[in-house]
């Protein structure tokens, strides 16, 4: 009975193994997914668009801090999708992606090339990106708070006029 002992020992223990690894957590993405659907909206604009701004009510944050993405990228997003995609056709126009919302939100853009664009303070608290020379392609948005807590109500606004002339 004891050469049995130790034997059924090793035999749990390699049944348990498999069970153990399927409970570890997966691991977390290192950037947000830019290949995901958005959670809002998709948002297809080409050059002297109307309206302008082109407005999407969003909820803003999300439940991981924004890391390594840049020097000003900041805030709590949800890393699993974005807010909203654009699909932008550029024409000669700078474009103008910014926030409205009661509280303090930032903005996270991945370009068409890739790069990453954030602001948090453009006008007050509402963040706001200037894009001089847009290209045409994709813009993934996400729209995060800069303290985590519950989703905030918030306004995305891609216009092609600037801030200043817009009132």
């Amino acid at each position: 009975m004891r050469k049995i002992a130790p034997f059924a020992l090793v035999l749990v223990c390699a049944m348990a193994l498999p069970v153990l690894a399927q409970q570890k957590s997966p691991a977390r993405q290192a950037t947000p997914d830019v290949a995901a659907q958005p959670r809002y909206a998709t948002v297809n604009l080409r050059a002297d668009f109307a309206p302008d701004p082109h407005e999407t009510r969003v909820e803003a944050g999300g439940d991981r801090q924004v890391q390594g993405l840049g020097t000003d990228c900041s805030g709590w997003i949800d890393y699993a999708r974005p807010d909203v995609d654009l699909n932008y056709q550029a024409g000669n126009l700078p474009l103008y992606i910014s926030v409205v919302a009661q509280a303090d939100t930032t903005l996270i853009i991945n370009d068409p090339s890739g790069r990453w664009i954030c602001n948090d303070d453009m006008e007050g608290l509402n963040p706001g990106i200037i894009i001089q020379r847009p290209a045409s392609g994709n813009y993934n948005i996400w729209i995060g708070t800069v303290d985590r807590g519950p989703p905030q109500p918030a306004t995305l606004r891609i216009s092609e006029v600037p801030p200043s002339r817009r009132k």
